[in-house]
Parts: structure tokens; sequence; C-alpha cells
């Protein structure tokens, strides 16, 4: 897909979150990949972002957004004016740490309607031009934390589960059509998603984690070679097979001692 189409074009794909992160990585596979762009953001760092995709030789069309809301979503389907896309890579998304008694209720509304409701809005408006279309690849960034229960980061791993599970239903409906989904399950990695969630108080906060080029270029292959799902890196492959025979109550206890902040509860 690298290649120019049939039409002569560029194929096109839509990234959200690639001002920094797994996402800006991702765009840049993207760009490398022969991919012409349509980057969302929700702060003002994406045109910075869009600077550096178009020396890299993509044409470039970038977009402040806050996908939490309709309008955002809108907003977004906008700025792709009709044009047909070959590839939907939806990875915004937030993170908020603490006791879920102890975090402000508009920021839990706020993640989950980033990670959840906004993912699937601009899924479904993306999807069904790729159905008609019968063509497309959709990468979801879902989470390894997707299969633990994570106390002091429960509302986030609760929306990586729901997005880990929904992608394999969706994959599943659209499996003659010409169409994948592959969802992307990093463990802990280098972005500022730790800091934007106050997630730095923690041991998770401050230990080594992956590389978020590295984690891109993983998910980035297997949406190419049409994989159902990818663990990136040796800890969420580890996570991700203890899931299947661990106890909830257990990992929930591993989970725990590494998100729970250091001060206050």
């Amino acid at each position: 897909m690298g290649n120019k189409t049939a039409g002569g074009r560029r194929p096109l794909a839509v990234v959200t979150g690639a001002s920094s992160g797994i996402g800006l990585e991702l765009a840049r596979e993207c760009v490398d990949g022969g991919f012409d762009l349509v980057v969302a953001s929700d702060d003002g760092e994406i045109d910075a972002a869009a600077g550096f995709f178009r020396e890299r030789g993509a044409d470039v069309t970038a977009i402040t957004a806050d996908l939490s809301t309709a309008d955002g979503v809108e907003a977004l389907i906008s700025a792709i004016d009709g044009r047909p896309v070959d590839a939907l890579l939806a990875n915004a998304g937030r993170a908020l740490g603490k006791a879920f008694l102890d975090q402000d209720f508009d920021r839990v509304r706020g993640l989950v309607d980033t990670n959840v409701t906004g993912t699937l809005h601009l899924i479904h408006r993306v999807g069904q031009g790729m159905r008609s279309r019968r063509s497309g690849r959709i990468l979801i960034t879902g989470s390894i934390g997707g299969y633990v229960p994570g106390p002091f980061d429960a509302v986030y791993d609760a929306t990586k589960a729901f997005l880990n599970n929904f992608s394999f239903a969706l994959r599943h409906e659209l499996k003659d059509e010409n169409v994948t989904v592959t969802v992307l399950m990093p463990g802990p990695t280098e972005t500022a998603i730790f800091e934007r969630g106050d997630l730095g108080d923690t041991k998770a906060g401050v230990m080594k984690k992956d590389d978020a080029a590295e984690v891109a270029a993983t998910g980035f292959k297997a949406m190419m070679a049409g994989d159902g799902d990818v663990a990136s890196g040796l800890k969420a492959k580890l996570i991700s097979a203890a899931a299947n025979v661990v106890p909830s109550s257990v990992l929930a206890a591993a989970h725990a001692k590494g998100a729970k902040p250091w001060s206050g509860r």
C-alpha cells in the first residue's frame, strides 16, 4: 500500500493523537510507508508535527480537535474532505491515575469520551466508507493494561479492555469486506501520557519504559500485514500470557504496586 493508487494518488492515512508519543511515531511510519496524512491532536503541537511529516515528503492536513466531543470528530471528518481513507490509526487516548473515588469526575468523563466514545465515533464514520469501497485498514491503540484489572488506573485500563474486545468483534464483522482491524497493545511506553495523567508519582511513572518508535513500528507492521493483534515489548507479552492463567485478584494486586501513588491515598 506504499505505492500510488490506480488513480495516481498516494494512499491516505488518518492518525489521531499524532503530535507526540506513539501517535507521532505511527504517523512517521505512515509517511515512510508512502502515505499522505490527515493528523489530529487536541493540543497546539500538531502543526509542528505536521511540518516534520512534510519534510519527509508527505502531503499533510493537520487539525487541532478534541476527539472526546462529537464536534471534534466531525471537524476531523471535514478535514478529510471526502477523500478515501486507506488507513485509520485511532490512537488518541488519555490516562488518569490515583484511586477512582479521588479522581475529578469531569476528567474521568473526558477519559471515557476520548478513549471510547470518540474512538467509536471516528471508526464508525470512517469505517462506513471503507466498507462501501471494500478496502481499508484500521489500527486501534489498545493496551496490554486491558487484560489486567488496574487499581489506581481503573478507568483507563477498563477503557482499553473495551477497545481490545471491540477490535476483535469489529474485525469479525468486516472479515468478508476486505477491511482489516488490528489492535496494538503496548506495555508501559515512554510518552507524555504518564505526566498528563497524574501518574508521575508512581513506580510505573518512573520505571524504564518501551520506546515509542519501536512500539509504533511494531503496530504499523502488524496493520500492514492485516494481523488481528500485536503486543509490543517483552513485558507486554509476559502480561498477556499471565492474564490467561493468573487469577484477576493476583493481577490487580500486582498492578496496584506499580500504579499506587507514593503520596496521598
